[in-house]
């Protein structure tokens, strides 16, 4: 006589929210569900509908913080057990064990946090000094080596400032073809170095030869890349987590790559906060001979024509104090306005992108994420509503001022102080105040 009871149907369970674990990364749970079952909190927590939650683990795969899990109640446990029993289902958690642990292993042999020091002609971009700054709080909790890498020709007095800047260690390459920066040979010179060294983490800057330079190793070494971080953290798995802006800067996006090494990230000028200069710090040198032969690379460097436009362009990125204007300007010609109160104050003039698209101003003095990211000891914004990709690239300065006829305009949630009036009476007083200030201390 023959057993006929019926087999148990598996239990799928339910998607629940883990405590603490949430980065808000931008409901990627609740547009991956395919029921509708997930609402999310003011604060970017998803709440589960259980009622209808359908444990298709969709929401669970898509989620990049492992943030949420199935739940299962202890019948349901049970009968899983007895499936799995039934099944052989134990040969298949070992399999899934080796895979892991294989994943593991692999993990484990990248170690160290990397910054590329971009030179060009012997002078260092200053993001690069940046990004020490930041990596040594990134590798301080991971508790691997800060390391710096050089590429470059009779380069190597840059070790001594990169060792100034945090780093214990600098990989160097050291060679007339890496002189001039050219894709191929620094791909190839980054690439030996990652293969013959492998380091955990890799930051470079947000410049154009940054991102010309992380996009072509991140495709060669087969890894992950997110560019113009805002924000670099540690997770409790060893994975970076590299926050930037998204969807036009409207929500912050925490990405994460956590099956591959090494994990790469580009990050903007100005940033992240400049680290205080040790003179005299020393490290490690490590001279790699490797090279490339000239004759392989397809790009030749013939003559160097310097811009003329460069040389009046204005810099606006390294300012102590910025006049910014917006499309409240109204016109190209009152930026003189702006202009005469920047002289007053030893500052450079900057603009809103209304303002640079409408042809007021040049494209260098745009601020915000389209534009540039400044940190100046003094922002004033002048006829600036404060849209989000403004507010990106200067809300990290040290005090903004704020002058807009609209007192319910964004910017002044970020200003230190506001003044709602006339920018076209206000700025000539201030300027005429200050004028008169300093002509008492003379």
């Amino acid at each position: 006589m023959t057993d006929s009871k019926p087999k148990p149907k598996k239990p799928r369970g339910v998607a629940r929210l883990l405590d603490g674990k949430c980065i808000a990364c931008g409901a990627r749970c609740q547009s991956s569900c395919p029921v509708n079952c997930i609402e999310m909190t003011e604060t970017g927590e998803p709440i589960v509908e259980t009622a209808k939650c359908i444990g298709c683990q969709k929401c669970i795969k898509i989620c990049p913080a492992v943030a949420l899990e199935m739940y299962f109640t202890e019948a349901e446990l049970k009968i899983l057990a007895e499936l799995a029993a039934a099944a052989g289902g134990a040969v298949v958690v070992e399999e899934q064990d080796e895979e892991g642990a294989v994943l593991a292993r692999k993990l484990a042999e990248y170690r160290g946090v990397w910054v590329f020091v971009e030179q060009t002609e012997g002078e260092v971009a200053k993001v690069s000094w940046e990004l020490l700054g930041v990596g040594a709080g990134l590798a301080a909790t991971l508790g691997v080596e800060l390391c710096a890498v050089v590429l470059g020709e009779n380069v190597e007095h840059l070790c001594g400032e990169a060792f100034a800047h945090g780093a214990t260690k600098v990989y160097l390459l050291d060679a007339p073809v890496y002189k001039h920066y050219r894709t191929e040979a620094y791909v190839e010179g980054c690439c030996h170095l990652i293969e013959k060294y492998k380091p955990e983490i890799i930051l470079m800057g947000a410049t154009g030869m940054g991102r010309d330079l992380a996009g072509a190793i991140a495709t060669r070494v087969a890894t992950g890349l997110t560019a113009d971080c805002t924000g670099l953290a540690i997770d409790d798995k060893r994975n970076l987590m590299q926050t930037r802006p998204a969807f036009g800067g409207n929500i912050m996006a925490t990405i994460m790559c956590d099956k591959y090494r090494p994990q790469m990230s580009t990050v903007r000028p100005n940033v992240m906060p400049m680290p205080e200069r040790v003179a005299g710090a020393e490290g490690i040198i490590v001279r790699d001979p490797f090279t490339v032969p000239e004759e392989s690379i397809f790009t030749k460097v013939i003559e160097i024509i310097r811009d003329s436009h460069s040389k009046s362009a204005v810099d606006i990125t390294g300012a102590e104090f910025i006049v910014s204007g917006g499309r409240g300007m109204m016109a190209p010609e009152n930026f003189a306005l702006l202009q005469e109160l920047a002289d007053e104050l030893g500052g450079v003039v900057g603009a809103s992108r209304s303002a640079v698209d409408a042809g007021w101003m040049p494209g260098d003095r745009q601020v915000g994420q389209t534009g540039k990211t400044v940190r100046p000891k003094i922002y004033i914004a002048c006829g600036i509503s404060g849209a989000i990709q403004h507010l990106v690239g200067m809300q990290d300065s040290d005090m903004v001022i704020a002058i807009n006829r609209d007192s319910s305009a964004p910017i002044f949630e970020v200003a230190t102080y506001g003044i709602v009036g006339d920018l076209f009476q206000i700025v000539p007083a201030i300027t005429a105040k200050i004028r008169e200030l300093k002509q008492k201390n003379t």
